[in-house]
């Protein structure tokens, strides 16, 4: 099935506009479940209540409030959300260009596609230029009445937008305060060298699937058919070892262990 355009623009670069399609980069999955009422069967709908008597409260009376202290709000109406929100515009602003890799990956967010809408020629070489020297663009635009902020980037000889979170939804590694405990010593960094060595390998996304996802859809069409399937028994958590020496050697002795097995296989 071909990709469908979910938006339409373009890629401004100083005076140069460059009209693109944007596509989404990945499809959300998961299971979802309908609520029923426990003896019919039949679905049951959420109703909003007063959280004090628990009466519900009809739709054309519920107001939004921001709370600025305790029990205190500032109520909004929607005429007046609708004039504060961003003039909607079509052109994705490039406003600079930096080397892989300097935005952190606590920014990134969502990943979508770039695909030319007429100028492919134009867009096939920006896409060639970016990946060759490996740098990306630092991109501005308004999407559906929504501020956004993004990096430009070339995958794969396709342009890829990837919105970033901004600044004050970050939170940076030195939030999480020094370390309790010891620096670890030499023996300690060259055994956990020596493990990342044995485990080094390609990444190749389709050897990892949802194991939960697969096991509840097994277990309904399981018992869809009438049948009643055995739950599978939780194994046992093997006691952590007490220190990162011991740990480190432990998965050391598992890995070998596998790799032996392989290649007795």
């Amino acid at each position: 099935m071909a990709a469908r355009a979910i938006w339409k623009g373009s890629l401004g670069l100083g005076r140069t506009k460059l009209p693109v399609k944007l596509y989404s980069a990945v499809e959300g999955r998961g299971l979802h479940f309908h609520l029923l009422e426990k003896k019919t069967h039949k679905r049951v709908k959420q109703h909003m209540v007063d959280a004090s008597t628990g009466d519900e409260v009809p739709r054309e009376e519920i107001r939004k409030g921001y709370e600025i202290e305790p029990d205190t709000f500032v109520l909004v109406e929607e005429d007046e959300l609708e004039k504060l929100e961003p003039e909607p515009a079509t052109d994705i602003e490039i406003t600079g260009f930096l080397p892989e890799g300097r935005i952190g990956e606590q920014y990134f967010d969502v990943p979508y596609y770039l695909g030319p809408d007429g100028d492919a020629k134009s867009y096939f070489a920006l896409a060639e230029a970016l990946g060759n020297k490996r740098r990306e663009g630092f991109a501005r635009w308004v999407m559906r009445k929504k501020d956004y902020i993004g990096a430009l980037c070339a995958r794969d000889g396709y342009l890829m937008l990837i919105t970033l979170r901004f600044a004050e939804e970050v939170l940076t590694a030195r939030q999480l305060g020094p370390p309790p405990g010891k620096a670890p010593d030499a023996r300690e960094v060259k055994m956990a060298q020596q493990l990342v060595s044995v485990l080094e390998g390609e990444f190749r996304a389709e050897d990892y699937t949802d194991e939960y996802e697969e096991k509840v859809l097994k277990y309904i069409k399981a018992k869809a058919k009438g049948r009643k399937p055995k739950l599978a028994v939780l194994p046992k958590r093997r006691p952590e070892p007490k220190s990162l020496m011991a740990a480190l050697s432990a998965s050391l002795k598992s890995v070998s262990k596998k790799e032996k097995e392989k290649a007795v296989a």
